[in-house]
């Protein structure tokens, strides 16, 4: 397919997407950032939140938990912890996790400490992430 790149989504347990690709948007620390083919070659942060892309079989969407990407030879590599297919994300189990992170941030959190606030403000935008995934917007 001329005018695609390869898009290759790797977590630890298996490999998520490998397809073509006309275009890729991944959620870098900066910002959103987009990939056509013959990218210049490069490596970047990646942030939890969307990565979308525009293929052959149709738009593609899921979530992606951070991690990072690599540009190399018309393959863009995403390299993250976990990931989720939009189809795939269970929106219930997603809000219960909202509600205990909600639960962990509360007035005993304040006064226990930092890292345990900082986690949990982490995985509450996690979830936050994947709700907004699931219901497309």
């Amino acid at each position: 397919m001329a005018g695609a790149i390869t898009l290759r989504v790797i977590t630890p347990d298996r490999v998520l997407v490998d397809s073509s690709a006309d275009q890729v948007r991944f959620p870098g620390l900066d910002g959103s950032v987009g990939v056509l083919a013959r990218h210049a070659h490069m490596v970047s942060a990646l942030d939890a939140g969307e990565l979308t892309w525009e293929g052959p079989e149709g738009p593609g969407r899921m979530f992606v938990a951070g991690g990072f990407v690599e540009v190399r030879s018309n393959t863009l590599r995403v390299v993250t912890q976990s990931g989720e297919l939009a189809s795939d994300i269970d929106v219930e189990r997603a809000k219960a996790a909202a509600e205990r992170a909600k639960e962990r941030m509360g007035p005993q959190a304040l006064r226990a400490g930092g890292v345990d606030l900082l986690r949990a403000e982490a995985s509450l935008r996690r979830a936050m992430q994947r709700i907004r995934v699931a219901q497309g917007r």
